[in-house]
């Protein structure tokens, strides 16, 4: 589970990699690039957690946080879903970590949280993280076109949905 203290590692990693990750992630003031502007973020995820609509936690690599991992949207009702999302410090890809996130969160999702269904998006050119997702379950079920701004344009993403048959909720 993400903490305040995460706050200055998180921006570390964000910082450095700011401009790598600028065709994934929206722009974002230079505040948020910081650890004074990772504490509200990282406040409103724990708001939201303790009302129930999300589980926010930090990819950790022998005690150091290397990423960030989240269920958010959290729908109850006859939904009982959550919206995937995740990302992984440059310097850490390639390493299973970012899988080993995503089966930790599902697990959460399953057994913690109770949900039948998450979903998640991915931008067409993102190969590895579709890999990722497949590789825990998840199928695609369409493209939504000019569905993401970011790094100037927008972008096409693939979504995609888990739930446990493998089929429509029962």
């Amino acid at each position: 589970m993400i903490e305040p203290s995460d706050g200055p590692a998180l921006a570390g990693l964000l910082s450095r990699d700011r401009e790598a990750y600028a065709r994934w992630l929206p722009e974002r003031p230079a505040e948020f690039y910081t650890a004074d502007g990772q504490a509200p973020v990282i406040e409103a995820l724990l708001a939201s957690h303790g009302k129930g609509l999300a589980w926010p936690g930090v990819v950790v690599c022998d005690g150091t946080v290397i990423g960030q991992v989240s269920i958010s949207s959290i729908l109850r009702g006859p939904f009982q879903k959550g919206f995937l999302g995740y990302w992984v410090s440059s310097l850490h890809q390639g390493l299973g970590h970012t899988s080993r996130a995503v089966g930790l969160a599902l697990r959460i999702a399953d057994d913690e949280l109770k949900l039948h269904r998450l979903e998640a998006h991915t931008q067409l050119s993102n190969l590895a993280s579709q890999a990722i997702l497949r590789k825990h379950g998840f199928r695609s079920w369409g493209i939504a076109h000019d569905h993401f701004y970011a790094d100037g344009a927008w972008h096409d993403e693939v979504f995609w949905e888990r739930n446990p048959t493998g089929g429509p909720a029962s």
